[in-house]
């Protein structure tokens, strides 16, 4: 005969996550699918600095001071790890709307705006919230069918709502939102650093290499390593690397550094949301730059509301033979029965056991005797036998 059994299986929350991202080391890791250009990031960030520190370093070390090497070394170590953090952290992705969630907010929509004629556009879908005195619309998610809070943006890339949307940057492979945007100016501007401190000292160790043995000289010197190729070489290609990185990055660094002392998104300041015609003004700035680069950058910093990494149990049924051990007297009973004969099968194949007499149906139901129970004798007919 088949049993059929059910089991759990544990399934965690990304996995059921709608959007487009990408989940790794059990949804600890949380990615856009386009990761191509990232992969970039890390490999001129690595191959840029293995190269100044297996050829320049040393000789700077020895030549100008030991603190060179230690100095580049943290910076580099710090924009990784901001980098790093940038990538693989939630930007504040703001989950979708239950379908029961979805169905009241269209109730609430449909008696807010009325019936529309036929032929005619509804009503665009927002609302007004006052915010230092101030009135901000916010407006509603088609996909995600939630009114997104204020400053928040769904991303056509990563096909979710953001919390306090900046951009979504494919060189670090992720969106630029409310959670990591400290990370990714932080992640910038000790890169630009380090550009900065690898352009100049290769400048230096070409000058002081000139100086000693003359600039064809040093043009012409091969490393014991790559005896094909000149040392030079190499430096040159990490002069190139720094400074067409120097333009963008030093660049983009100056830029968000302005947002950050307005209190200001990449998003906002594209679409003009604070300098347009209207010329209204932000009502998230403090109106100083100490007090907006202090909530941008040392504020506290919220959850996740993802849960990513949440449990859901689903159960699955699974059929198990097995065959039930029977004696040689004992017979298979047939497929159908009527009700008499069900009985007498079940008693056929169970213990004899007397059956309940009138007087233990008229006791009451806490003193009613069980199956197999036998009776207790009671005072009175011990009495009656004396």
């Amino acid at each position: 005969m088949s049993v059929m059994v059910a089991r759990k299986k544990v399934v965690r929350k990304w996995e059921k996550l709608p959007g487009r991202n990408t989940f790794c080391c059990d949804g600890r890791i949380m990615m856009a699918r386009q990761k191509g250009i990232f992969y970039l990031t890390l490999f001129l960030i690595l191959g840029t600095c293995a190269l100044f520190f297996a050829f320049e370093c040393r000789y700077l070390a020895v030549q100008l001071s030991p603190a060179i090497p230690v100095f580049a070394a943290v910076l580099f170590l710090f924009a990784m790890a901001t980098l790093l953090r940038t990538s693989f952290s939630d930007p504040g992705v703001i989950p979708r709307a239950l379908p029961d969630e979805a169905a009241f907010i269209e109730m609430e929509i449909e008696a807010t705006n009325g019936t529309v004629p036929q032929g005619q556009r509804p009503p665009p879908r927002i609302k007004n919230f006052q915010i230092n005195n101030q009135i901000v619309k916010l407006k509603y998610c088609y996909t995600c069918k939630i009114f997104r809070p204020p400053r928040a943006s769904h991303c056509s890339i990563c096909d979710n709502c953001v919390e306090r949307f900046d951009h979504h940057c494919p060189w670090v492979g992720n969106c630029v939102g409310k959670r990591n945007y400290r990370y990714f100016y932080l992640f910038i501007l000790s890169l630009s650093l380090l550009t900065i401190y690898i352009f100049t000292f290769n400048i230096v160790y070409v000058a002081l290499k000139s100086l000693k043995i003359g600039f064809l000289n040093t043009l012409k010197e091969t490393p014991g390593t790559y005896p094909s190729m000149s040392l030079t070489v190499l430096t040159v290609l990490e002069v190139l690397i720094c400074f067409f990185t120097l333009w963008s990055v030093v660049g983009l660094t100056g830029f968000h550094t302005f947002l950050v002392a307005l209190n200001q998104t990449t998003n906002e300041d594209i679409k003009g949301s604070w300098t347009g015609k209207n010329r209204v003004q932000n009502p998230y700035s403090h109106g100083n730059i100490v007090k907006n680069c202090c909530e941008v950058l040392c504020g506290p910093l919220p959850p996740s509301v993802l849960d990513r990494r949440g449990i859901l149990q689903q159960e699955e049924s699974t059929a198990q033979e097995g065959s039930c051990p029977r004696g040689p007297g004992t017979q298979e009973p047939p497929a159908t029965q009527g009700p008499g004969q069900a009985q007498e099968g079940h008693s056929a194949l169970s213990p004899q056991v007397p059956a309940p007499s009138a007087s233990d149906a008229e006791m009451p139901e806490e003193k009613q005797r069980t199956p197999g129970e036998l009776p207790v004798p009671s005072p009175e007919a011990g009495r009656a036998e004396h």
